[in-house]
């Protein structure tokens, strides 16, 4: 039998793994904003365009990684939950 203090507990993690989801995200977005910077006002400069791909890449995988842990803790997480309750 859970108590209100595991509830809440498994609450704040749950929330935590929000929080850091949304880091992932808003990190992401500010390499792809400084990649598109980057190709808007430095087009004509080869090295900024070489580094405005590789924010963007970077800025995807950024992504990606955010959405497979996110997924990943939060699978484990319910199965944490599900068997707590039996």
């Amino acid at each position: 039998m859970d108590t209100l203090r595991d509830k809440l507990a498994m609450e704040r993690t749950e929330l935590a793994n929000e929080r850091t989801f949304l880091a992932y995200v808003r990190t992401s977005l500010s390499l792809i904003a400084g990649a598109a910077v980057l190709f808007q006002f430095f087009a004509s400069v080869e090295a900024y365009v070489v580094l405005a791909w590789v924010l963007a890449v970077f800025g995807v995988v950024v992504l990606l990684v955010g959405i497979y842990r996110f997924r990943t803790v939060s699978k484990k997480l319910k199965q944490q939950a599900g068997t707590d309750t039996r």
